[in-house]
């Protein structure tokens, strides 16, 4: 027989048709058609660790460049193509730096100084050992409120009070802050510790888990919290320090009970710096095509609030709060203390996650966007060695700015050296300019955080659109949302991934479960209830899963098999069993009736001799008349005036026959609504022990009611799990399993057309298909 015959015409696109034809594939013969390897090499994990750690000058080459890509990349950089972009680009960002890491340095409850060292070292890290060309790393509002709750946490304003005048208290900030710095930078050490050994052994896929739903409703609530915790400087109070569960709404409370105290001259520099801030960017959002640079108006903002208040001398007169002393130099490494390991372990892996996933996404989309390719386990290195070495320098944890980052690249940034470039600026600041903002009012720098929160709040955008796409994601939003809001970043977090992955399951475990049906004059199987060309085959059952069969979903998926099959299993053995009942009883009274006849017919053959002897002494002269009685009839006798009457008796083998004849037309019938179901394997890709155990109750169920099961679609994976489960044996063979649902149902239809030849039954396809 051909094995592969194929014949092409090609006219257009719309109009090709080609023919196939071949034998009906099983596995066996799938197997030995497309010879199958029966022993494939596979490495012992031994053989894999000593592969990986085989030294050669050739494998030392691809280690040092994979783990500091800086040396692939420094030897090819062209100043002439990227110079000038890069320049420009990098000193647009590094001014963005020195507001956003001050203002960000105050929710991480941190003096302003240590938000530009957070903007130097690390980016510096990043610079020799990142991937992603356009990210800018460095100080991000919800790291730093991550951070900032920790700190609070660990060295609250209530540790540190001590005796005022009058008889009061007063909160000494300078040990205060010390404490917290402390505590900042071991959550940052921790944190950094976390995404190197997550990114040494290859674990960036964790990510994965963080669906964009989650992150952007994740963020969206930390939001909330960045803004909640700028309030009381933007108002000049001083309220309450709330923790827990429903910390944000204690908060306000608080400061709505406060509003009446608030600081009017603070009051007046928010409105005025608000609006300069909201004026300038909206002309840079507008005019953005034709202007060369962004205006940088977070910094002259902060330039003329420091002029305002150093002149106006705004602290003595008014009592505005302001930075205060900001010194110059850098610090020298220090070790953190690891003593506060075991109190912020939980929130540094919590950092450490989301950390890695806002600079994963950000960087993945420029990428994508200028066509090149970013190592996610690198990118977790990276960070993490950003954190790690940031922690000695007393900065706080790090990740990527989306408004820096869309700067960098808007402007012109083409690698990673607009980052040394931004770097250097925060270089200059920190040796030079520092103290010269000591004077600069804290509520320039909250209103700072206020508008650049902007972009967060217009994810609220999402909620219409994930309405019209997917409420699932939508319902993920909301929750984590919620969850974030209420329960705090921590334990929101926590609660809105379980969150996440409870909808997964809840999505397996309610899969749409669909019966298939041929599509006249092609080898296609659609669902019968979505398109109307798709036409059941008589006495052919196709059920397919929408998603995986495991554990969870296993007992459904043998139900709804049930039910759309529309076999009874559990019905129809009962009636095969109590048809059996009935047999056996039949069986056992023909039986019974054989031998009363055995015994009429022995008293009749008494009978019929003595009669015979009785009527040759009677009337010696006259003939008698005998019937023949043989072992199936009992004929009438007629001797004389004496009439003995028995009627046939039907032989039970004829009985048999007839009750055997009615038991097969009952079960052509049933054979005739369903006799073969072939189940949709393809969206299959392993099996558990419980899903093995499932297959097996269902083959061998439908089996007991004479319908046969196929499974179709079946990888090679799942084919060797079945194998080692050993669900395969003498009733249960490897040619139930077919490489497409087209190979078993023409076996079914050429299986029933020789079985019920002459029944209604015949083959309605022929073996060469039409495509």
């Amino acid at each position: 027989m051909n094995m592969n015959k194929t014949s092409m015409g090609v006219s257009d696109h719309a109009g090709t048709k080609f023919y196939v034809e071949r034998i009906i594939l099983d596995k066996p013969k799938l197997d030995e058609v497309a010879q199958q390897q029966t022993e494939i090499q596979q490495f012992s994990i031994k053989e894999k660790i000593s592969d990986s750690v085989r030294c050669s000058v050739g494998q030392w080459k691809i280690w040092i460049l994979t783990w500091i890509p800086l040396l692939s990349w420094i030897p090819k950089y062209s100043i002439r193509e990227n110079g000038l972009g890069d320049l420009v680009s990098g000193v647009s960002v590094g001014i963005m730096h020195l507001p956003q890491g001050m203002a960000y340095a105050l929710l991480a409850s941190v003096p302003p100084v240590f938000g530009l060292y957070t903007s130097f070292y690390p980016v510096l890290v990043y610079f020799i050992f990142g991937t992603s060309r356009h990210v800018s790393i460095g100080t991000f509002a919800v790291i730093s409120i991550m951070i900032g709750s920790v700190s609070e946490r660990l060295a609250p304003d209530d540790h540190f009070l001590t005796n005022g005048t009058n008889g009061s208290f007063v909160v000494d900030t300078e040990a205060r802050d010390v404490q917290r710095v402390k505590v900042a930078a071991a959550t940052t050490l921790l944190c950094g510790i976390f995404q190197v050994l997550l990114g040494l052994v290859r674990f960036g896929f964790v990510v994965t888990y963080l669906s964009e739903p989650l992150v952007r409703g994740y963020t969206t609530g930390a939001a909330t919290h960045v803004i909640t915790s700028q309030l009381k400087y933007m108002f000049g109070v001083s309220p309450r320090r709330f923790s827990g569960p429903l910390q944000l709404l204690y908060t306000l409370v608080e400061l709505g009970r406060l509003l009446p105290q608030t600081h009017i001259p603070t009051l007046l520099i928010t409105l005025v710096s608000l609006t300069a801030l909201i004026i300038a960017k909206e002309i840079n959002s507008r005019y953005s095509h034709k202007l060369v640079l962004p205006i940088p108006v977070e910094l002259l903002v902060i330039i003329a609030g420091t002029l305002v208040s150093h002149y106006a001398d705004l602290r003595t007169v008014n009592g505005v709060n302001v930075v205060g002393e900001i010194p110059s130099g850098l610090v020298l490494p220090k070790v953190p203390e690891v003593g506060f390991f075991s109190s912020v372990i939980g929130d540094a892996f919590a950092v450490a996650v989301v950390g890695y996933a806002i600079n994963i996404s950000l960087g993945k989309t420029f990428a994508l966007r200028h066509g090149y390719k970013v190592d996610s386990n690198q990118e977790l290195v990276a960070l993490g060695l950003s954190n790690a070495i940031g922690g000695f320098f007393q900065c706080y944890s790090v990740t990527s700015s989306l408004s820096r980052s869309l700067v960098q690249e808007s402007t012109g940034g083409k690698t990673q050296v607009a980052g040394m470039v931004s770097a250097v600026i925060v270089l200059i600041t920190l040796l030079k300019l520092g103290p010269l903002f000591e004077k600069l009012p804290t509520a320039v720098l909250s209103t700072i955080v206020f508008v650049n929160l902007k972009g967060m709040f217009m994810q609220f955008q999402d909620i219409p659109a994930l309405w019209k796409s997917n409420r699932v994601d939508l319902l993920v939003w909301v929750v984590t949302f919620l969850c974030t809001v209420l329960l705090n970043l921590d334990l929101g977090l926590a609660a809105s991934i379980i969150f996440t992955l409870l909808t997964v399951i809840f999505r397996t475990q309610r899969p749409r479960y669909s019966l298939l049906g041929r599509v006249s004059g092609t080898e296609l199987y659609l669902e019968t209830e979505s398109y109307k060309e798709a036409k059941a085959i008589p006495g052919i059952t196709i059920f397919r899963s929408s998603a995986m069969i495991y554990y969870a979903n296993a007992e459904l998926y043998q139900e709804a098999l049930l039910q759309k099959s529309g076999v009874n299993v559990q019905k129809l053995l009962k009636l095969k069993k109590r048809k059996e009942k009935e047999e056996n009883a039949k069986r056992k009274q023909v039986k019974e009736e054989d031998k009363q006849a055995g015994v009429l017919r022995e008293l009749a053959n008494r009978m019929m001799v003595s009669m015979k002897n009785v009527t040759e002494s009677v009337h010696p002269n006259e003939t008698a008349k005998e019937c023949i009685i043989n072992d199936r009839t009992i004929a009438t006798v007629t001797q004389g005036n004496m009439n003995f009457g028995f009627q046939p008796e039907q032989d039970s083998e004829e009985k048999e026959r007839d009750k055997t004849y009615t038991h097969s037309s009952s079960c052509i019938g049933v054979q005739q609504r369903t006799h073969s179901i072939i189940l949709d394997f393809s969206p299959v890709s392993f099996i558990d022990t419980v899903t093995l155990k499932t297959l097996k109750n269902i083959f061998q169920d439908f089996a007991e009611v004479d319908v046969t099961v196929y499974i179709a679609g079946c990888q090679g994976c799942v084919v060797q799990q079945l194998e080692r489960g050993r669900f395969f044996s003498e009733s249960i063979s490897k040619s139930r399993l077919f490489p497409s649902i087209h190979d078993a149902v023409l076996h079914c239809l050429c299986r029933t057309d020789r079985d019920l030849s002459s029944s209604q039954f015949t083959l309605e396809m022929p073996c060469v298909t039409k495509l």
